[in-house]
This record gives structure tokens, sequence and C-alpha cells, in this order.
């Protein structure tokens, strides 16, 4: 079995900031990464599923909305991502991110937060959302990072891999 790409990157030197996680057949995959991984809490269940309903909203009535294919998060919860078609940069993602996340700041309500709308639709936190937007639109501002640090592994079998 082939090693999957995000499997290859030192999580233990992970930063908050906006990553390309990967770009193949037309589509970037971008790495939101909200929290530092294995050193800073993972994002409450309730608070990842509200920014995610935000951001869903928010991307997919942007300026990009035609490009955005899909906006979710990370199962560790450290993150989203978000896949674009088209010739979209790091830059070009933080600078959207940001608009979002400002916009975030001013919300009052998460949308589609009904047992019609929503699979878990109690499960929602807003300000705890909110706490967190804040924490990351500061750190995009004022400590960027875009850079993964790669993992070298060895097998058990000699063989090595730094990317998929």
């Amino acid at each position: 079995m082939e090693v999957i790409q995000s499997f290859t990157i030192d999580h233990t030197r992970l930063k908050p900031g906006i990553y390309v996680s990967r770009q193949d057949n037309g589509f970037t995959t971008f790495d939101l990464r909200i929290t530092e991984p294995n050193r800073e809490p993972a994002m409450a269940p309730a608070a990842m599923h509200s920014m995610e309903h935000l951001m869903a909203t928010w991307f997919r009535n942007s300026q990009a909305k035609a490009d955005v294919v899909y906006v979710g998060p990370m199962g560790c919860l450290t993150g989203m991502y978000i896949i674009m078609t088209g010739a979209y940069t790091v830059d070009d993602m933080r600078q959207l991110t940001i608009d979002c996340l400002k916009w975030i700041l001013t919300q009052t309500a998460v949308p589609a937060t009904t047992p019609e709308t929503c699979g878990n639709y109690l499960l929602h936190d807003l300000p705890m959302c909110k706490w967190e937007s804040a924490r990351y639109l500061h750190r995009l501002q004022h400590d960027f990072h875009s850079e993964y640090t790669p993992l070298h592994v060895t097998l058990d079998n000699g063989m090595t891999f730094a990317d998929a």
C-alpha cells in the first residue's frame, strides 16, 4: 500500500497556517491548520462543526464559489481541508481565509442547524467557534506558516519515503 501524503508531514513541527496538501488532476487541497498538532488541544467537535458550516457557507458564496469543491474538517480536529479547482496559491487562500474568518466573527447564528438541514444539529458551539476563529485570524495575520517539514521514515524492510 502507498503511504498517504499527509502521513509524511512531521506533525511535531507543524504550525498553524495554510499549506498545500496536494495538487493533482486540476485540484488543490489546502490544509488550513488551525491548532498546533500534539502541542495544543484539538478543536472541540461542536466548535469545529460550527466552523465547518460557517466556512462552507462563506466559501460557497465568495468570489471563489465556482471553484470550491469541498470544505470540511480534519479527523484530528486540528484544521480544515478546502479543495479548489483553478489556480489558487497559498497567498490567495490566506486572503480568502482571512476574509472568511472576519465574517465568522460577525455572525450571530450558525446556518443550517435544524434536524432537516444537519445530521447532528445539536452539536454546535458558535462562541467557541468564534474564539478559535479569532485566534486563527491573528495567527494568519501575524505568525504565518506555509511550508511543511517532511517526515523521513524508514520502513521495517529498509525502504524509505519522504513523500507519497
